[in-house]
């Protein structure tokens, strides 16, 4: 190096020192370059003047129970978040609102009670999604990922989920790996839609022997695929009480519109029947009239003969004076 060329170098390794010191970092956390770590610090609220070009903020173990939405839409270039073993709660619908970008999301061990549509819809990037170990989480909307179409890895193991519709999951085009063990699964016939997916789906299921039936009790610990097994046995082939009561009601229903449609057509049958008869009657009274008229004309002049069976009494009595 050319003696001319020293003191600009050291300038510049004096500028770029006063720079690095300039730049802002959370209180009882170290940051390095785009990266800012605040692991085990027992943070109660979400750190202040983190570097706006941070990508990986790691939170971990902490005390945190809110995530600011305003905050987090500054560190618009964030694509790796750690919230692990903190204190998150239910309220996180539009929390990540402001971080598009973002692909990693850890939020496992925490207080989580749901998750809806509104709580990662935003998060169109998102790789990776761990939310296991929330023993409070009891409930996912089955369109609670339905924006999420890149996600690759889904860890919701060791919740206190019951039930999770198919299309929840299978509607994700790239899942790869799908965490699902020590849930407090229900197996009844409302499941057996999911577990049939399971047996026939490429998904990757870690530790696949500890993703067993909860409930019923009959099938506590049962592995799924033994579930799906007794559960179309049971679900497919043979009625349950609230079968037969369904069947009871629909053969009631049918053998009273039945009566009912014969009852009607009794009813008609009889209405035409009687309509019918009184025509008859008429008919039978006008022709008795008639014959009657030309009884008493023929007696009353004898010399008068009929030529026409269609003359009436009148046309009788005026041929009959005409002749007198």
């Amino acid at each position: 190096m050319s003696p001319s060329s020293s003191p600009w170098s050291l300038s510049l390794v004096f500028l770029l020192g006063v720079a690095s010191q300039g730049i802002s970092c959370p209180s009882r956390c170290s940051c390095q370059y785009l990266e800012v770590n605040c692991t085990g610090q027992q943070l109660q609220e979400f750190p202040v003047d983190i570097p706006l070009d941070t990508r990986q903020l790691i939170l971990a173990a902490n005390n945190v129970s809110y995530l600011p939405a305003v905050e987090l839409s500054f560190l618009a270039d964030l694509v790796y978040l750690d919230c692990r073993k903190n204190l998150l709660g239910d309220d996180l619908d539009f929390t990540f609102i402001g971080v598009a970008r973002l692909v990693y999301l850890d939020l496992s061990f925490n207080n989580l009670t749901q998750v809806t549509f509104s709580t990662f819809s935003h998060l169109l990037s998102l790789v990776v999604l761990k939310i296991s170990d929330n023993p409070n989480l009891v409930a996912i909307e089955k369109d609670a990922f339905a924006n999420n179409t890149w996600l690759r890895h889904l860890d919701v193991s060791r919740t206190g989920l019951t039930f999770l519709d198919t299309s929840t999951v299978r509607d994700l085009p790239n899942l790869r790996l799908l965490g699902l063990r020590d849930n407090l699964w229900h197996c009844n016939c409302s499941f057996l839609d999911f577990i049939t997916w399971m047996m026939e789906s490429d998904v990757h299921f870690p530790d696949a022997d500890n993703i067993t039936c909860y409930t019923p009790a009959e099938l506590r610990a049962l592995r799924m695929p033994a579930a799906e097994a007794q559960l179309h046995f049971s679900c497919l082939t043979q009625l349950h009480k609230q079968d037969y009561v369904f069947l009871g009601l629909v053969g009631f229903c049918i053998f009273l519109a039945g009566t009912m449609a014969a009852w009607l057509a009794g009813v008609c049958a009889v209405i035409y029947e009687a309509h019918t008869s009184k025509g008859e009657e008429e008919e039978e009274e006008e022709e008795e009239e008639d014959t009657g008229c030309k009884r008493k004309t023929l007696q009353q002049f004898p010399e008068v003969a009929c030529f026409s069976s269609h003359t009436d009494c009148a046309g009788g009595s005026v041929q009959g004076s005409t002749k007198t």
